[in-house]
């Protein structure tokens, strides 16, 4: 939201609300990004006082691009040691960036292996469980950090931001470029649809209060069987061998 008022304060005043609004109208973006622009100014007049009519917009609805393991991995891979274990402990839980920033020595369990998270976007604190490699690597980050563990949740999407572009140029992949910070969250999303089928079990794991906020997963998983359709088979058949498993 601050990258956006700034945008703003250097064309127009912020206390003049058709300025800003001129001023939006008049980017060539797409209209929700105007819409997010609006919201975003929205929260400043409420904070300050002034009085704002928001326009209505309509919204692209589309669904999230869920990365490769292997895609990920470049990231956690280049980036620096403590950003390396933010993107990873993303990765295993679906955490957003504010959850991480948020964590706690407290909210640590290093002995289980898991974080108790606390609410964020008006969602449910959960609890999630990190893998080996991830809980070795917090182990070790938490010999020398024990407080302020993490980065704002602002900092870490500027931090990733400046990662993608450099990946891009050093690895000469342009396709980088859709991979969102908030993709790690729907990679685990994703995954943990298409091995449990169970989008009760996604809503509790993301901290959705609401389940229709899941579809869209379960939307991505079937799109994905329908373009490849001898998945279905492997992907029925891993299914049932979780079913067995926990029988």
């Amino acid at each position: 939201m601050a990258n956006v008022l700034t945008q703003l304060e250097k064309h127009v005043s912020l206390d003049n609300t058709d300025e800003v609004l001129t001023y939006i109208a008049g980017k060539q973006v797409k209209e929700s990004y105007e819409a997010n622009m609006v919201d975003y100014y929205a929260h400043y007049c409420d904070f300050n006082g002034i009085k704002f009519s928001k326009p209505k917009y309509h919204r692209d609805h589309k669904l999230p691009y869920v990365p490769s393991k292997e895609e990920l991995g470049l990231f956690i891979s280049h980036a620096s040691p403590r950003y390396s274990l933010i993107y990873s402990i993303m990765k295993d839980t679906g955490m957003r960036p504010v959850e991480v920033s948020a964590i706690k020595v407290d909210d640590i369990d290093l002995e289980k292996g898991i974080i108790s998270v606390q609410t964020a976007k008006h969602g449910q604190p959960r609890i999630v469980k990190l893998k080996g490699q991830t809980l070795g690597m917090l182990k070790v980050y938490l010999q020398k950090h024990h407080s302020n563990l993490f980065p704002r949740s602002g900092v870490i999407s500027n931090t990733y931001g400046r990662l993608g572009a450099s990946l891009v140029k050093k690895l000469q992949n342009p396709g980088l470029r859709k991979i969102r910070l908030y993709d790690f969250r729907h990679y685990f999303a994703t995954n943990l649809y298409h091995d449990t089928r169970d989008l009760l079990l996604v809503k509790e794991k993301l901290g959705h209060r609401n389940i229709q906020r899941n579809r869209q997963h379960q939307i991505v998983q079937k799109t994905k069987i329908a373009k490849f359709p001898f998945l279905s088979f492997s992907i029925l058949h891993l299914t049932t061998k979780v079913s067995k498993l926990r029988d």
